[in-house]
């Protein structure tokens, strides 16, 4: 299946520092999987028309019944903000009974370092991952 690639709602001042969230979802079945997939663009518009959003991609494997997530914040309160509001609040509590396993990690960065990469993101979640395991 293919990314949503990076796409910059709203541009960060130069010199900010935002606020950066990934994530990993891997759903128990490949039904879970789709019902994700299927939800992902309507949440990914949802960001894009969120107010303090600079960033937002997703990486979807659905047969792998992996996805990925990576955004950029104005601050850790607008993404509370975001997520708190539908429809990502309601998808995601729905998608939470069919997951196996999820994954957060949050860091700040400047806003010259936007977009985030797929494999600095992917890092600091087996960061992240391998943390949580100990």
């Amino acid at each position: 299946m293919p990314d949503i690639p990076w796409s910059t709602p709203t541009q960060a001042p130069t010199g900010a520092e935002v606020y950066v969230m990934a994530s990993r979802f891997e759903t128990a079945t490949l039904l879970g999987a789709f019902r994700f997939f299927l939800k992902s663009p309507g949440i990914i518009l949802q960001v894009r028309k969120a107010p303090g959003a600079h960033g937002v991609a997703l990486r979807a494997r659905v047969f792998s019944r992996t996805f990925l997530t990576v955004s950029a914040w104005e601050d850790r309160e607008a993404l509370y903000r975001f997520a708190r509001s539908e429809p990502h609040r309601s998808s995601s509590r729905a998608a939470s009974a069919s997951m196996k396993e999820s994954t957060f990690t949050f860091w700040s960065v400047p806003a010259s370092e936007l977009p985030i990469t797929w494999a600095e993101a992917q890092r600091r979640l087996d960061e992240q991952q391998a943390g949580a395991g100990r």
